[in-house]
């Protein structure tokens, strides 16, 4: 008798879902970090000190902060698909609005704004995740959707760097064109989004009974497994020593990741590079990146483990810090923190594979959404940091010691996670 060979239901969910997932992560990425090379033109144009443009870079993850918790509440409400939407469009609306940013106050308006439209976008996709993918797999998939982070920075680094030099073209300078141009194609995803994003199995039609089933089974084992140490309630995962760590933790790597990813463009720019070469240079450690942490998510998850992966990766990133102190080689130093890169961002696939082990239903929303957010303030911490230490001492040496140092304090706070989620299932510990 032959047997019906079928298509495993992850891999055609995956193939469904992930793709626009990560499409959706990299504009959302790509319309957050694209100040970094409007910087390369827009801080002379408008007259911006480093400590100005160090505020406006971090002001956003306030806006962030504030809504990203009720962002995620109203998201398990109203469906993902219709506020994953909104989403999309306001942000859209408003990166493209930089466009028009004539001085210091619109320009911090505008950025703390940005935040707030984008606020709950990533707590969103992660908590859908969980909708889809049982623990076996989240690691795998959250790490595939996650690289669309280092992605954004490999395909719209030499973008960026070509159209900030496409000073006025139709009147516009080069920055104005950029916000333009990266900004009005998530409006056009947000609609996209509406007609095509399915808010869990259960509405989705292009899978068969028989999958759904399997799926809603294996969701249903883990749930079962977790019971007994699990949060349910939201408040009470509010105040959980576990989220707090977690709060704590992802705080520092934020820094890291957005301390180095906000300037790397203007340390590179330092060097003599012009405007399209730093596209280019800064385009590398990113490629490199999205495949670490595609291979990094996938052996985690192979493992059954994920604190001891965010702590190796997290050392490798510490390593890449002090390297670029220590050689005044520009190259060198350029190779080093493309190593820092590599270790922040191949943390994030185990890292956040951790809360989804112990958080279920709205407590993994509320969860979730304050591990971003209190972590995301890290966002502005380290931008600003950054700007602070560059006007104040003419260098950003002591400022990249500083990152390595709020790194390795993130990696000691998933560490001392390790024997408390390694009984909440799946071998998180």
């Amino acid at each position: 008798m032959k047997h019906e060979v079928r298509i495993d239901p992850y891999r055609k969910i995956s193939l469904r879902l992930i793709p626009l997932m990560m499409l959706l992560y990299f504009m959302a990425f790509l319309d957050r970090v694209n100040i970094g090379f409007a910087a390369l033109t827009m801080n002379q144009d408008l007259g911006f000190t480093a400590y100005i443009y160090g505020w406006g870079a971090g002001i956003f993850f306030l806006g962030y902060f504030l809504f990203e918790v009720p962002s995620n509440v109203l998201l398990q409400k109203v469906g993902p698909r219709r506020w994953i939407a909104r989403i999309m469009i306001t942000w859209g609306v408003l990166s493209a609005a930089m466009a028009f940013v004539s001085g210091t106050w619109s320009f911090l308006v505008l950025r703390f704004l940005l935040g707030v439209a984008e606020a709950g976008f990533l707590p969103g996709m992660l908590l859908y995740l969980t909708y889809w993918f049982p623990a076996r797999h989240r690691a795998k998939f959250i790490a595939l959707f996650m690289a669309a982070v280092p992605l954004a920075n490999t395909i719209g680094a030499p973008i960026s760097g070509l159209i900030v030099d496409m000073n006025d073209f139709l009147g516009l300078r080069g920055w104005q064109w950029l916000f333009l141009i990266e900004g009005l194609p998530s409006c056009v995803l947000g609609v996209v989004v509406l007609l095509v994003l399915p808010d869990g199995p259960a509405r989705a039609k292009w899978l068969t009974a028989e999958e759904r089933a399997i799926v809603e089974a294996d969701l249903a084992a883990d749930h079962r497994l977790t019971s007994g140490r699990s949060l349910h309630a939201m408040w009470p995962a509010l105040v959980d020593r576990r989220v707090l760590l977690l709060c704590a933790s992802y705080f520092g790597i934020v820094i890291a990741l957005y301390g180095i990813g906000f300037w790397l463009p203007q340390i590179t720019k330092a060097m003599g590079f012009s405007n399209a070469m730093v596209g280019v240079i800064v385009a590398i450690p990113y490629a490199v990146s999205a495949l670490a942490m595609l291979l990094w998510g996938r052996r985690s998850d192979r493992r059954g483990e994920h604190v001891q992966h965010v702590v190796l990766a997290a050392v490798l990133g510490v390593a890449g810090f002090i390297g670029s102190l220590l050689w005044e080689s520009p190259w060198i130093m350029l190779c080093c923190l493309g190593l820092a890169s590599v270790g922040i961002y191949a943390l994030l696939g185990p890292f956040w594979a951790i809360p989804p082990a112990f958080l279920r239903g709205a407590a993994a929303g509320g969860g979730i959404a304050l591990i971003n957010s209190v972590g995301n303030l890290g966002g502005f911490v380290g931008p600003y940091l950054m700007g602070w230490i560059k006007q104040n001492t003419g260098s950003f040496t002591p400022g990249l010691g500083i990152l390595a140092a709020c790194l390795a304090v993130a990696a000691l706070l998933v560490l001392a996670l390790r024997h408390e989620t390694r009984n909440a299932g799946h071998g998180v510990g």
